[in-house]
């Protein structure tokens, strides 16, 4: 790997140290930046493969810098953040200036824990840089400032309560996930007549902060799975970050859980244990299930099986995937009826909605 160039953005000469250690002990070329104007100058220099940049930093902050380079020089970009919900929501704005992915600091600004996430790290950086992900960044950020100054404000609908839901929608998601769930949720029309769960691979402190971000700009009633809940027509649920989400009944009706992370799952929430659990409990063939970007597996036997049921299900296109990991995992298993990049797929939920109703 000592052909994969990796830029580390610190203004940490501790964090810069250990980070840098970390990844050359993974086999990676390591440049290191104090700051974003260092850290321009050595995009210029080296022209890294990948960046991992810092959001706190004197002279310019990680956010300026990153405008910076989605213009001038577009590359996956890693957020490294704090845990803390200021560091959440400043996450959520890179992400949409164009950051690939994120990954929170263990224990704040100046983490000496920080190697907790060198596994994580190292399996980020493999993935993107293999994602050819320069073109893909410049035409999803196109694409989603059009469709921000296309989209009109809507009155916000109501959540509505019934013993029989005519379908569900289950999404699982990871890497490069929330750009594209907030395409296709803010898509979705106040009229949109099936719930939608999400299973989007997050700490509990982003998931939080995305469910809000999202209310804030979708037509549909965005709530944080929590605790337990009624699963209501004209609801979105993001499942909460370092715990699982599973759907049950109660008094005849769909609720949703927050239960507690099982080590039978490798990844957070589960979206295999999502989709398991409303099999148990709701009609598959009212049921479809999405699966986007994201490293690994996770979802890919359970909406398989949903599928061989009568479900109907999408897989996200490498096209718009950042990652192709999980989605390519479920065509590879014959598990979905659709493969569609993300700006199509709101438009497919829809067409089968009117059907299924």
């Amino acid at each position: 790997m000592k052909d994969i160039k990796v830029l580390v953005v610190d203004d940490s000469a501790l964090m810069r140290k250990y980070l840098r250690q970390m990844l050359e002990e993974a086999g990676f070329q390591v440049y290191t930046a104090r700051d974003g104007e260092d850290a321009l100058e050595q995009i210029r220099r080296v022209d890294p493969d990948v960046v991992t940049l810092d959001i706190n930093m004197p002279v310019m902050d990680g956010l300026t810098c990153l405008s910076y380079i989605m213009t001038e020089f577009p590359r996956p970009v890693i957020m490294v953040s704090s845990l803390t919900e200021k560091g959440a929501q400043a996450t959520f704005e890179a992400l949409e200036l164009g950051a690939i992915d994120y990954i929170p600091k263990p224990g704040g600004t100046v983490s000496l824990n920080i190697k907790e996430i060198k596994h994580e790290l190292i399996s980020k950086i493999k993935a993107v840089v293999r994602t050819r992900i320069r073109d893909r960044i410049t035409s999803t950020s196109s694409r989603r400032k059009i469709l921000r100054q296309e989209k009109k404000a809507v009155k916000k609908t109501r959540l509505r309560t019934t013993i029989d839901l005519p379908g569900l929608v289950l999404i699982g998601s990871s890497t490069g996930g929330p750009g594209n769930l907030e395409e296709i949720l803010t898509s979705l029309p106040s009229d949109y007549p099936f719930p939608v769960v999400i299973a989007q691979h997050m700490p509990a402190s982003f998931t939080k902060v995305f469910a809000r971000r999202l209310d804030g700009k979708c037509s549909l009633s965005v709530l944080h799975l929590d605790k337990t809940m009624p699963i209501q027509q004209g609801g979105i649920y993001i499942a909460k970050g370092d715990a699982d989400a599973e759907l049950g009944k109660k008094l005849k009706r769909l609720i949703g859980m927050s239960v507690p992370s099982s080590d039978k799952y490798l990844w957070h929430p589960s979206v295999d244990r999502m989709v398991q659990s409303a099999l148990d409990v709701f009609d598959p063939q009212k049921t479809i299930g999405v699966l986007l970007t994201g490293m690994g597996y996770d979802g890919a036997e359970q909406m398989a099986r949903l599928n061989k049921l009568g479900g109907k299900t999408i897989a996200e296109s490498e096209e718009t995937a950042a990652v192709f990991g999980m989605p390519k995992e479920l065509i590879e298993r014959g598990g979905a009826d659709k493969v569609l990049p993300c700006y199509k797929i709101a438009d497919q939920l829809i067409k089968w909605a009117k059907i299924m109703v």
